[in-house]
């Protein structure tokens, strides 16, 4: 019978990210976890939600050990990490005392209501240096992360202008988003912040912004329809319109420069960003790219190896700060 050998490793085995969810909702239960479970170093041992029952339908649903309707209890629960899932007006402070408490935070956007509430937040994670990171999901598919490294290479020559249109249908009905005490505001702080965050991301800073906002369908006390006019200090201009105003999804985004233009356009399903860019460049053939893509899981896998290595995210709190900024900046 052979001796046993001791194995000595060079590189210790990775070890699991302990998630805690704060918030049950549509898009926890239906994207997050389900793609969660797709991520082999992490795993769900804690939900939290004002509502015991719905917390203990969520855990029994993906297998969590723990569910709580008390915030505190809940942090105390073994977790690593907190992805806020829950109403915007309760971001500020479960991310505060997720910070406190010493667990990195994972967040929907926006950041918070306001930016003095961002500040605080971005201010308190580093303080107790724990990573704060933003579900801006559009910046991980395979073909924005292309178009950025063909901008930043200077393909398209001196960059002119960058338009984009997000349009779905959401109707009020219980709807959170359309009750300003619990929202902020409407359309703009929620698909209006996934497109300043593209507009920022392929564009760079903002020096000044102006926009409008409207109620075309719903007439509800937020608004259902945004548009804006960005400058960017390196030059060139952003404009972008936003709503939740029509029954069949319109995505696209035109990147206008010298050299020539990059078309994206978006499809949506429940897990995936169906994509498809062309480039359009002087002198040369038209080329058109299609990927069909997890967009949940890789995020998920992005942000889980920053908390697991403690390094700031690839869209972090203090993106979430500057775009609730220019947010602000909108509603004037």
């Amino acid at each position: 019978m052979a001796t046993p050998k001791n194995i000595n490793l060079k590189v210790p085995l990775p070890r699991k990210l302990k998630w805690g969810v704060a918030g049950c909702g549509y898009f926890l239960e239906n994207v997050f976890l389900p793609s969660l479970q797709l991520v082999k170093r992490s795993r769900l041992i804690s939900v939290y939600s004002h509502d015991p029952k719905r917390a203990h339908e969520i855990a029994s649903k993906f297998g969590a050990p723990n569910f709580y309707d008390d915030y505190q209890a809940f942090l105390n629960s073994g977790i690593d990490a907190v992805y806020i899932s829950s109403k915007n007006n309760d971001h500020y402070y479960q991310v505060i005392e997720a910070a406190k408490a010493g667990k990195h935070v994972f967040c929907e956007r926006p950041i918070a209501l306001n930016s003095a509430q961002a500040e605080e937040m971005v201010r308190i994670c580093k303080e107790n240096n724990v990573q704060f990171a933003i579900n801006h999901i559009h910046r991980f598919h395979p073909l924005i992360i292309k178009v950025k490294e063909l901008i930043d290479k200077n393909i398209l020559g001196k960059l002119v202008a960058i338009s984009a249109s997000y349009h779905i249908d959401m109707p009020p009905a219980d709807n959170f988003r359309f009750k300003k005490e619990l929202s902020g505001g409407g359309v703009l702080r929620d698909t209006g912040a996934i497109v300043i965050d593209l507009m920022r991301y392929f564009g760079g800073e903002v020096s000044e912004v102006k926009g409008f906002m409207d109620n075309v369908i719903y007439k509800s006390e937020v608004d259902d329809f945004a548009a804006a006019i960005i400058k960017f200090i390196n030059g060139g201009y952003g404009l972008f319109n936003v709503s939740y105003d029509t029954k069949k999804p319109f995505i696209r985004l035109d990147i206008i420069g010298f050299n020539g233009s990059i078309n994206i356009e978006s499809k949506i399903d429940k897990r995936n960003f169906i994509t498809k860019i062309t480039i359009d460049l002087k002198g040369e053939a038209k080329m058109v790219f299609r990927k069909k893509f997890n967009k949940i899981a890789f995020v998920i896998r992005s942000v889980q190896k920053s908390f697991l290595q403690n390094k700031i995210p690839v869209v972090s709190g203090e993106d979430g700060l500057n775009n609730i900024r220019l947010i602000e900046k909108i509603e004037g």
